[in-house]
């Protein structure tokens, strides 16, 4: 995709929809256009897209199916939609709203007012992929440009990766709920250490779904991991315990963390995706005591 926004504008009233493109391009955006909901859908499967602007009103399948079919796209299912409409009951409002519709703008509407909708759709979207759905933590965009700083400072960085090994068994016995749970319990124990034994400006990031990284200094990053460790292995030996069976008489824990540590000093580190390297490599598995 190119630096500047792209937008798809589904319209079927060649007027407007001249319009709009005329003007969003003169905005610096990159416009695509469709008359017809079919073609729309087509677009979206195969062109990268910031935000989408929907009629209500086509020719051939209505704006909420569009909507409807866009957001069981996996490309597509977290991209922005604006409703165009001449619609103003609250009815057609919610059902929009419903299948997860950012904004609704009522024609005639004012261009200025479109413009800004627009570009705070697009911001809001940007800002919400960088954080985890799950456990609202940074993804590993801002994982990767923080560490990208550290390379070049002359900084005493430490970096702890942590995973809980198992969430995929735990989701099969008791449903995703339970995982989700599970990992923003993690999160918080992971908070909490770095409250109490961390810096001011550490923070935690996602490296994969299911692995964090601390970023810290190094003399801080002994007694992070000490407090993890003791707080989230204490957890996992007390919750979601695989239930006994004939097959597994005995307690089995499926639920395991791991950690590893990379510093300043571990070695020479190009960019991110060598320090990403040393990371993987430098997890330490242990699995939990078993209980008597």
């Amino acid at each position: 995709m190119s630096d500047k926004p792209r937008i798809l504008i589904v319209e079927d009233d060649l007027d407007l929809s001249e319009m709009l493109d005329a003007y969003f391009r003169v905005q610096n955006y990159d416009v695509v256009t469709a008359a017809w909901g079919r073609d729309a859908l087509k677009i979206s499967r195969e062109t990268d897209l910031n935000l989408i602007m929907l009629d209500i009103r086509l020719p051939d399948i209505n704006g909420y199916e569009v909507c409807r079919q866009v957001r069981l796209q996996r490309k597509t299912q977290d991209v922005p939609i604006i409703f165009l409409t001449e619609k103003r009951d609250r009815v057609d409002k919610l059902q929009g709203l419903e299948l997860g519709v950012v904004d609704y703008i009522t024609k005639p509407f004012d261009i200025q007012e479109l413009r800004l909708r627009v570009r705070n759709a697009i911001n809001r979207a940007r800002q919400t992929g960088k954080l985890n759905p799950i456990t609202e933590l940074p993804e590993v965009q801002v994982l990767e440009e923080r560490v990208n700083g550290l390379l070049y400072s002359d900084a005493q960085w430490s970096l702890m990766i942590l995973s809980i090994n198992g969430l995929g068994t735990l989701r099969e016995m008791y449903g995703f709920v339970a995982a989700d749970e599970m990992l923003r319990a993690v999160t918080l124990m992971v908070k909490n250490a770095l409250r109490e034994y961390g810096n001011e400006e550490d923070v935690i990031c996602h490296l994969a779904a299911e692995e964090l990284v601390i970023v810290t200094t190094d003399d801080k990053i002994a007694n992070i991991r000490s407090r993890i460790e003791t707080r989230i292995r204490l957890s996992l030996n007390n919750f979601y315990r695989r239930p006994h069976t004939e097959d597994q008489p005995e307690d089995a824990d499926y639920l395991s963390l791991e950690t590893g540590i990379v510093n300043y000093a571990s070695g020479k580190y190009d960019d991110f995706e060598t320090v990403r390297k040393a990371l993987a490599d430098a997890v330490k598995k242990d699995e939990p005591d078993k209980k008597d």
